[in-house]
């Protein structure tokens, strides 16, 4: 009996330690990268983790992201059938893997921008330590930077901690559009990476912050949603202060942070927004505990 319980626990652990495996080794397909013309001379470059933009200008190419790794590689491929330019800068709008591991498999003449706060926090990644620093940023800002003139012009813009307390927007303002990554990843609870400086305190400041900062730009693209529209950063910066707002009142009212993980609906007037939470950073409890540690 002691012999079958033991093949068991085994068998069990197996399964176990197989299930693991694969969620951290997802099935390895071929990399196919949709395109969406938003622009004669801006792309959204979709699959392998975040939105990618691609921004033609006069002599060469603007690229903001650069997705998990191994699709370094099929961006600039997919690039040369929309220009035969080069591609000459390469910006991230935030440190995670899913926007800037492609970095390391873009040629060394790419100039990459970050913001000031992100260099730091990619210094950290392993995959910029074993590449000896190749794809890490060369130019950063704190506040704003413009790059280029006229119609070739990129104005990235730091307006405070949220996603992590690196997020840059990214505007490209003779086509009125934005990049903004994962401070706006979508309709939804927000995914706050403490470790890297996020705050779901204040990310709702920081999108209001860049509402009420940026001017004449009317499309946005998100970090991994559909492209949205200059009032639907402003209805997402309301939900992420009407959330804090819940949590706050939950936590006078002396419910655990378990307990008000449990109660949390979206409310009605943001209908069709997600209240799912990615587990990676402690989920919904996690970020609830965060906000209640800081009051």
């Amino acid at each position: 009996m002691r012999r079958a319980l033991a093949l068991g626990v085994l068998l069990a652990v197996g399964a176990l330690s197989l299930t693991v495996a694969a969620v951290q080794q997802p099935a390895q397909g071929p990399k196919v990268v949709e395109v969406e013309k938003l622009k004669d001379n801006l792309f959204v470059l979709r699959g392998g983790g975040g939105n990618t933009a691609v921004f033609i200008n006069a002599n060469g190419v603007t690229v903001v992201d650069a997705k998990n790794p191994g699709w370094g590689q099929p961006i600039l491929d997919k690039i040369k059938e929309l220009t035969p330019k080069p591609v000459t800068r390469l910006i991230n709008t935030h440190t995670h893997g899913d926007h800037v591991s492609g970095n390391v498999e873009f040629p060394a003449s790419v100039e990459v921008v970050t913001q000031a706060n992100t260099k730091a926090n990619m210094e950290k990644m392993d995959i910029f330590k074993t590449s000896g620093g190749r794809g890490l940023p060369a130019k950063t800002f704190t506040d704003k930077l413009s790059i280029g003139t006229g119609g070739d012009q990129v104005d990235l813009y730091y307006f405070g901690r949220g996603h992590t307390n690196g997020d840059a927007f990214v505007v490209f303002p003779a086509l009125n559009v934005m990049h903004a990554g994962d401070i706006f990843a979508g309709k939804g609870l927000p995914l706050i990476d403490t470790n890297n400086g996020g705050s779901a305190n204040e990310i709702g400041n920081s999108l209001q912050k860049a509402h009420d900062g940026i001017k004449g730009v009317s499309s946005v693209i998100t970090g991994h949603s559909a492209v949205m529209t200059w009032a639907d950063l402003q209805e997402y910066a309301s939900f992420n202060k009407d959330f804090v707002a819940w949590v706050q009142a939950a936590k006078k009212a002396g419910k655990t942070a378990e307990q008000a993980a449990g109660e949390f609906k979206v409310p009605e007037k943001y209908k069709g927004y997600s209240s799912n939470v990615n587990p990676l950073f402690g989920g919904l409890r996690g970020m609830i505990q965060g906000i209640y540690d800081s009051m």
